[in-house]
């Protein structure tokens, strides 16, 4: 279902965020995401020759990390392909500093201090948590896809995925269906005024 209709209104900008998780041949996994933001019209920009075009991208960035299925990162790569100023490219290189580190609990606020305030790139931060959100979903289907691992040896949603959604409350059905000893029945309290 689409959103309500809006009030007359005029695009203004455009952010495009992709992620793919691929399983490469040596049994680690490339999570790859990119942000592209675009302007509908044409704006004066100097460094890159005096304006950019309407539709041409502003920011188009790439990180590619390696990780291994139990989410650590083995290696880890960026580009910066279009950015406002030809300085931000020399920083593409900070995304090394996510090696060693594991997308799990903590990860975003380990991820930002790896990436550094004004000595990393932004838009690249802005990356890594739907690159994290991307390498958990790709684990996660090859794990269930895995035919040597039946449903009794899986194991139940970490304790970090608990709690993080609706869905995953310890008290909803969906965590009493599939992991049903991590289900905790939850007398809610309504509130009560007077």
């Amino acid at each position: 279902m689409p959103l309500p209709a809006p009030i007359t209104r005029e695009l203004a900008h455009t952010r495009v965020v992709t992620c793919l998780g691929y399983q490469r041949s040596d049994q680690l996994w490339d999570i790859e995401g990119r942000i592209v933001d675009t302007k509908p019209y044409r704006f004066p920009n100097k460094d890159r020759g005096g304006h950019i075009e309407a539709e041409e991208p502003l920011h188009d960035m790439s990180i590619r990390l390696t990780i291994d299925l139990d989410l650590n990162v083995v290696d880890s790569e960026a580009v910066i392909d279009a950015s406002p100023y030809n300085y931000c490219k020399s920083v593409s290189s900070i995304v090394k500093q996510l090696i060693g580190l594991k997308i799990a609990a903590g990860w975003t606020k380990k991820s930002k201090l790896a990436m550094g305030l004004n000595s990393g790139c932004t838009h690249l931060s802005e990356l890594l948590g739907p690159i994290a959100t991307t390498a958990i979903q790709t684990i996660s289907s090859a794990r269930l896809m895995n035919p040597r691992q039946d449903r009794a040896q899986q194991s139940p949603p970490r304790s970090n995925f608990l709690n993080t959604c609706y869905a995953l409350a310890a008290d909803s059905p969906v965590v009493k269906e599939h992991w049903p000893e991590q289900y905790r029945k939850e007398v809610k309290q309504e509130n009560k005024q007077g």
